[in-house]
């Protein structure tokens, strides 16, 4: 399995790694210091260098345990020309690139993803962040790592809702750039879902391709990476309402896209075919798209701290079909006016 895959990100170059396993006694030839959650020690961490190890969850994503790795950073004397290691999932990941980006104004950083969502988005890319008072990444930087290691095998021991969560994302990847992997994962749900080596090997790939095709163009997200973001606006919004800990990312996300389709129907941008095909896969993994947290004034209050709006109009990645993605500023009144609809019917 041992291949490599390397990208450029404005003045930044990532490789990315495809191992067997995780050899600590190669971390050790550099100053590490490796970042974990509870969990992740548990499972991989007996050997690590240095050892950082927060709670699981997303509310360890804030500003105290970012301070907890730099000051157990500078307690081990790690220099500028130190690494920080992140292993774990996307938590863990966001935190660690944080830390290590803003650590002597910027430290090495080598980052190990456990998740298949951390795998396919969080861990790639460079986008650092933390959560402020229940808002989604409202602090971060843009930090690719110079090395994401991608472990095929440590996805065996993730539990059935983990596993769940990143395929939304590899949903969304799909939907925005490889119409030939959202085929596959029609095709081959039953082989997706029992989690085959080889085929997670070729997803995980495919989305990475399509991320770093998109991110070498914009780093910064100052135009086309934007529509990475598709779904995430409404998804964002959920998790914040719900105090980050009634629905997964990957769950929010996947009720962020058909809500997505759903606004572009409303503004006559996405064909309702369209929208019934991935309604369909989505309720084929057995994701949940109807909600009943949340009213609409509190969604819109969300919204309105997410980063991509413009004044007073709400920003959204939206579809005309697949591989065919734009970003739009909506109305406030009219997206209200959609989530009322919305959150009324899923009762």
């Amino acid at each position: 399995m041992n291949r490599a895959m390397k990208f450029h990100f404005a003045d930044f170059t990532t490789t990315v790694n495809f191992c067997e396993s995780l050899d600590f006694s190669l971390l050790k030839k550099q100053h590490t210091l490796t970042v974990f959650d509870e969990n992740t020690f548990s499972l991989f961490g007996r050997d690590a260098p240095n050892p950082v190890i927060l709670p699981a969850g997303e509310l360890s994503k804030c500003w105290e345990n970012s301070d907890k790795i730099i000051q157990s950073a500078l307690s081990s004397g790690l220099g500028r020309d130190g690494r920080m290691v992140g292993i774990g999932g996307g938590v863990i990941c966001d935190l660690t690139a944080f830390s290590a980006s803003i650590y002597m104004r910027g430290c090495s950083l080598l980052l190990v993803p456990t998740t298949l969502l951390a795998m396919v988005d969080a861990a790639f890319g460079g986008k650092t962040g933390i959560n402020i008072v229940n808002y989604k990444n409202i602090a971060g930087t843009f930090y690719p790592a110079p090395e994401v290691t991608i472990i095929i095998p440590l996805l065996s021991s993730l539990p059935a809702l983990e596993f769940k969560s990143g395929l939304a994302e590899v949903i969304k990847t799909a939907m925005i750039g490889d119409a030939e992997l959202f085929t596959l994962l029609q095709e081959r749900r039953e082989e997706v879902i029992a989690a085959e080596p080889a085929l997670l090997e070729e997803i995980v790939a495919r989305c990475i391709r399509v991320k770093g095709k998109i991110v070498e163009q914009d780093l910064m997200e100052s135009g086309k990476r934007a529509i990475l973001n598709l779904g995430h606006t409404f998804a964002h919004a959920l998790e914040t309402v719900t105090a980050l800990q009634q629905w997964s990312h990957g769950e929010a996300v996947a009720w962020g896209l058909v809500m997505a389709l759903r606004l572009g129907e409303e503004l006559g941008i996405t064909d309702n075919s369209y929208t019934e095909v991935v309604h369909s896969m989505l309720k084929g993994y057995n994701f949940s798209l109807k909600i009943r947290e949340g009213s609409t004034r509190e969604l819109l209050q969300a919204m309105g701290a997410d980063k991509k709006k413009q004044g007073t109009n709400l920003r959204f990645i939206l579809q005309r079909g697949i591989e065919d993605t734009i970003a739009l500023a909506v109305d406030k009144k009219v997206v209200g006016d959609f989530l009322s609809r919305e959150v009324k019917n899923a009762y």
